[in-house]
């Protein structure tokens, strides 16, 4: 049985502001001491991109203090409001393919995880660069991934930042993963993707996509307003942060989330 925590958007800024009133850097640390109360024993922490708000490397540096304190194993990408060049000026180990992109494979007893690079930068043009992108040079890498030896009898685990269909969010699904179409044929084609798991959208998000089931975990700062239709995706609510717990069984998969800001440990047996 493996088991992966999953954070996703942390918007990390300089010290002293904040998004919308709250402050990310408390919020995640929040976050960082409820998994390793509760789950140390993880194999690994996956944080699917936007890891700082502006892309800076003072926030990333920032981030850096919060993150190396996690007991399991961390694993990270990138997301549109992340740099490429500054992220990895700061998280110096972090693994990249032959091409220079965030992406990685993580070997587990039961199952393959690949973690992708949907940031379409540079150049950094907005809005443009807020949408998501693989390029051939990286939708190589993972047919390679998907056909390699290592991935024979193992659920293949997706992990990016954009969502690669739609939500169901006017703003946010203008600024999806652009090519879903080739991402899908290719995974389609070899048929051992079992999940794909997603961030960008800040919202709890479950169901399947040409057959294939997907999740997506709302942020540990801000998240989506619940209206499908709002237009603007900058739009943000003050809700409980929150992460995601990804756990293989003999038979499958499970996804839990955690709304760890409102979680109570204390049981107190229920009055029917």
């Amino acid at each position: 049985m493996t088991k992966l925590i999953v954070f996703t958007d942390l918007h990390m800024v300089p010290e002293g502001e904040t998004i919308i009133g709250l402050d990310p850097f408390k919020r995640l640390e929040t976050g960082i001491a409820h998994v390793n109360a509760y789950h140390p024993d993880a194999d690994g922490v996956i944080v699917t991109g936007d890891l700082t708000h502006h892309g800076d490397v003072v926030s990333y540096a920032r981030l850096k203090t919060l993150l190396d304190q996690l007991k399991p194993p961390l694993y990270l990408a990138v997301g549109n409001h992340d740099q490429r060049d500054n992220f990895l000026s700061v998280f110096t180990d972090t693994a990249v393919d032959e091409n220079g992109f965030v992406q990685r494979a993580l070997d587990f007893a039961d199952c393959r995880a690949l973690i992708l690079d949907s940031l379409f930068a540079p150049p950094y043009e907005y809005p443009i660069t807020h949408a998501g992108f693989l390029c051939n040079k990286r939708m190589r890498w993972l047919e390679t991934e998907l056909k390699s030896a290592k991935a024979a009898n193992k659920p293949v685990l997706i992990f990016l930042h954009h969502p690669p269909h739609k939500t169901g969010f006017t703003g946010m699904d203008l600024i999806k993963l652009i090519n879903e179409g080739d991402f899908y044929d290719l995974v389609e084609a070899h048929g051992n993707v079992r999940h794909i798991f997603a961030g960008h959208v800040h919202r709890t998000i479950n169901g399947s996509h040409r057959g294939i089931p997907y999740s997506i975990f709302k942020s540990p700062v801000h998240q989506q307003p619940m209206p499908f239709d709002m237009p603007d995706a900058s739009l943000s609510v003050d809700e409980p942060g929150a992460y995601g717990i990804v756990v293989t069984t003999e038979h499958g998969l499970q996804v839990h989330n955690e709304d760890y800001e409102i979680a109570k440990r204390d049981p107190s047996p229920a009055k029917y």
